[in-house]
């Protein structure tokens, strides 16, 4: 008896639909910025996203460290992709995955969607949670590497704030003590 999990999860990320559309469903750039992912390349072939392609994708350890064979379809850059797996995925018949970019005012809203079928019913509680959090780390994770000279820059200033801080509570101290 089979029961299904689906999660769908959206998050505005400031950035054109193009680049998120890349980074997303271009497996090679994907596992370098997603921490869920292992491996993740094309079979075969010359490598190139298209409808129909096949991509063989290795979970990390934590996600138990599956690898399966996956087809992309429903490609209409940069609008909208995704894959679904061609064999069962350890304890699951089927994992379908999402995207759409949709483009907003200073931004993309960016909604992930992700469908599974549990082969067995006892299994579906922790296998469910695991793929919760995979579906929010990767949102997260996609939201930092765009904007990563954001947070860099955002990170500078606190650093610089502090140290300006420190040094006006020094001063401070050393007025306080001539008095």
């Amino acid at each position: 008896m089979s029961e299904s999990i689906q999660i769908k999860q959206n998050i505005v990320v400031r950035a054109r639909p193009d680049v998120l559309y890349r980074l997303a469903l271009e497996p090679r750039r994907r596992v370098k910025w997603d921490p869920n992912l292992v491996k993740a390349d094309y079979e075969g072939g010359d490598g190139r996203l298209a409808n129909n392609v096949l991509v063989r994708f290795k979970f990390a350890r934590r996600l138990l460290g599956l690898s399966f064979t996956a087809k992309y379809g429903q490609l209409q850059a940069p609008q909208r992709g995704g894959w679904e797996s061609v064999r069962h995925v350890g304890p699951l018949e089927k994992l379908t995955q999402a995207w759409t970019f949709k483009p907003m005012p200073g931004g993309t809203d960016v909604t992930l969607t992700l469908n599974a079928r549990v082969r067995f019913r006892w299994v579906r509680a922790p296998v469910e949670r695991m793929l919760h959090n995979m579906v929010m780390t990767t949102l997260l994770e996609l939201q930092r590497q765009v904007d990563a000279q954001g947070a860099q820059l955002m990170a500078d200033l606190g650093r610089e704030m502090q140290e300006k801080q420190r040094a006006e509570q020094k001063a401070a101290k050393a007025t306080r003590r001539r008095k």
